[in-house]
């Protein structure tokens, strides 16, 4: 055995004993430097207090208050157009002319039938009075005055059905002048000058009313109950009521509109394939930024702003358990608190339970440390609530 021990030694005094001896002194330095290392060094920003005003989010869509396809309400070549694609048009204004010319002769030829009709109705008068006068001398039968009388009637029937042949002619003769219902703005023809139109084709082109506009969303039934007991309405109500809630939205392109709406509508049932409740609200559309069929983010001011607990989305971490943050306490340890988070404002966001107002988290070295370990906190250049 101790010859063993003997060899063994022999064979270390070789290149393997020299590496021994410095993984050994390695070894000794790194505990050194490990017992004489200084804390890590860390930025902290403090948890703070504000008044927030949440908002709920939902997905609606821009529908036009007014809009139409226009039609030929009369069959006819297409004379003229009287307005360029994608037009500004006010209430009246004169968009397509249909061929009057055949509609015209129409006219005339009613009007020339109710002339006819109310001379046979001034002579059928004349004979009904004659046929009186001999019937009351006895010198005519009483058959011949009630013919005259019948012959009366028939020509006045005459003369009411000329006349509304005449309006008949006179509307489709206004029909020829195609205007705008209401403003608002056309948009591509589809049809050219010289193409016949009429009730059957396809629309000339449609016209939608830009300002004021309606955004339509859907609540489902736990917002819309949680929305009327806050507000204190009813379903009815809620439109009409001074204290409906501000309506705001956000663009596609994720710019805010700046610009207010109201609701102006509740439907009257929850739709049963979908659970969710139809709700509108209108705005001025001032600067024509929403477009009828846009898809928009829809927020629901909350009616009275609340106090709540904010930190920056920087401490923010998550694992398998959930959301947390590591928080220096006042002995300068780091403490993993496991927390539960609301909506974000800005570039902080909303601790609704785990966090108190005032302490202390991590926002920049995290990976340097973990919980139990002393640190060294440095206020952050930049804090959140100032």
């Amino acid at each position: 055995m101790s010859l063993a021990l003997k060899n063994l030694k022999f064979r270390l005094h070789g290149p393997a004993l020299a590496a021994a001896v410095c993984v050994g002194m390695a070894h000794a330095a790194l505990a050194q430097d490990q017992g004489d290392a200084p804390p890590p060094k860390v930025s902290i920003a403090a948890a703070y207090t504000q008044e927030i005003t949440e908002e709920a989010v939902f997905i609606g869509r821009a529908e036009a208050i007014d809009k139409v396809d226009i039609v030929a309400r009369v069959n006819g070549f297409l004379e003229s157009q009287e307005v360029a694609d994608g037009s500004l048009v006010n209430k009246d204004d004169l968009l397509f002319t249909i061929e009057p010319d055949l509609y015209e002769a129409t006219l005339q030829a009613r009007k020339a039938d109710l002339d006819r009709a109310e001379a046979n109705l001034e002579l059928a008068k004349v004979e009904l009075a004659r046929k009186e006068e001999l019937y009351r001398r006895d010198a005519t039968p009483e058959s011949e005055r009630d013919i005259a009388r019948a012959n009366e009637l028939v020509a006045e029937a005459e003369v009411k059905s000329a006349q509304a042949a005449i309006q008949q002619a006179e509307l489709d003769l206004s029909y020829t002048k195609i205007h705008a219902p209401f403003s608002g703005r056309i948009g591509r023809v589809a049809t050219s000058v010289g193409d016949v139109v009429g009730p059957t084709n396809s629309p000339l082109v449609n016209l939608v009313s830009e300002a004021p506009i309606y955004v339509n969303f859907s609540l489902n039934e736990k917002q819309f109950t949680t929305v009327l007991e806050q507000y204190g309405e009813s379903a009815a109500s809620l439109a009409e009521s001074s204290k409906s809630p501000n309506v705001h939205l956000t663009l596609p392109n994720g710019t805010n509109l700046d610009e207010t709406g109201k609701i102006v509508f509740v439907d009257n049932r929850i739709d049963p394939l979908t659970g969710a409740i139809t709700v509108r609200a209108e705005f001025e559309n001032t600067n024509r930024l929403i477009v009828d069929g846009q898809f928009l983010s829809v927020q629901i001011e909350a009616l009275e702003p609340t106090l709540e607990v904010l930190i920056p989305q920087a401490a923010l971490q998550r694992d398998q358990r959930g959301e947390f943050v590591l928080v220096v306490n006042d002995k300068q340890m780091v403490e993993q608190r496991y927390i539960t988070t609301g909506d974000t404002v800005e570039s902080a966001i909303i601790v609704k339970d785990g966090l108190r107002d005032g302490e202390s988290v991590i926002v920049e070295g995290l990976q340097r440390v973990r919980p139990g370990v002393a640190v060294d906190a440095v206020v952050a250049s930049e804090q959140p609530g100032e």
